[in-house]
């Protein structure tokens, strides 16, 4: 049932976005076409399974091809996938509303007690620390308005700096952007208002004595809702991974996994 739904749903936004030429001018058609692959990435997303050897064995028998075959297949969908975000991003910036939020969460891509080991993803990971203590990996910043729409997402090394992620991610959003503590900057601020088409509201430190108005703190306790984000994408979404055997299969992962999320 989740599949059939998630075929039609991706069928539709392949026809009216014209996202991919199903059928290819020269070659060997595909083993498995553009539409399924998608499908089958964002239902292992979307479904309990955990992994692509999960959505292997639901599927063999009408597939008709080798674990490998899916795989190549999955991960090379992750490029449609990121063009079909980067359209839901643009429609959420037509739509948007006046308040948004910007936070970012860790993206562990191994244990840490198994980061001297790990190889796979050591060219882009690096050791962090996120309000959860260390972690080996990637930091993840999302903004996305009052009502959910995602606007911008950016992956980064764990220890970029998260002023400069901010300016970087929002510098086309517009309306009332707020952020936690983590972004406190009188400089930021300065830099990021544009007199009547961006305002950055920047929650203090519980030590800072700065006065807070009343609509002020309301938009501050707003900020709960990209915490659910963060939550429904790891736990539900299967953002968090580290059986991947390539980065391809890591970044894959990552798109496939924001993508169902936003599609939810």
């Amino acid at each position: 049932m989740i599949f059939k739904k998630l075929k039609h749903l991706v069928t539709q936004l392949f026809y009216h976005y014209r996202l991919v030429k199903e059928t290819p001018t020269s070659g060997r058609p595909k083993k498995i076409p553009a539409i399924d692959a998608v499908t089958l990435a964002l239902y292992q997303h979307r479904s309990t399974r955990l992994t692509k050897k999960s959505v292997y064995e639901d599927f063999k028998a009408v597939l008709k091809c080798s674990y490998k075959t899916l795989v190549v297949s999955m991960n090379a969908a992750a490029l449609t996938c990121l063009r079909l975000l980067y359209i839901i991003m643009r429609l959420g910036k037509k739509h948007e509303r006046l308040v948004k939020y910007t936070d970012s969460t860790d993206i562990p891509v191994c244990l840490k007690k198994n980061a001297d080991s790990h190889q796979t993803m050591a060219p882009l990971a690096t050791l962090g620390r996120s309000s959860k203590g260390w972690f080996y990996g990637l930091k993840m910043t999302l903004t996305r308005d009052h009502e959910g729409r995602m606007l911008g997402v950016k992956f980064t090394s764990a220890t970029a700096n998260d002023r400069d992620i901010f300016r970087k991610i929002n510098q086309d959003i517009f309306g009332i952007i707020v952020a936690d503590a983590g972004y406190v900057s009188k400089k930021l601020e300065a830099d990021m208002n544009l007199e009547g088409k961006r305002w950055v509201f920047i929650r203090p430190y519980k030590t800072m004595k700065k006065l807070m108005t009343k609509w002020q703190e309301q938009l501050y306790k707003g900020r709960f809702q990209i915490e659910f984000d963060f939550r429904s994408l790891k736990l539900f979404h299967g953002l968090i991974t580290s059986l991947p055997r390539s980065i391809n299969g890591y970044l894959a992962n990552y798109i496939h996994a924001l993508t169902s999320f936003a599609l939810r």
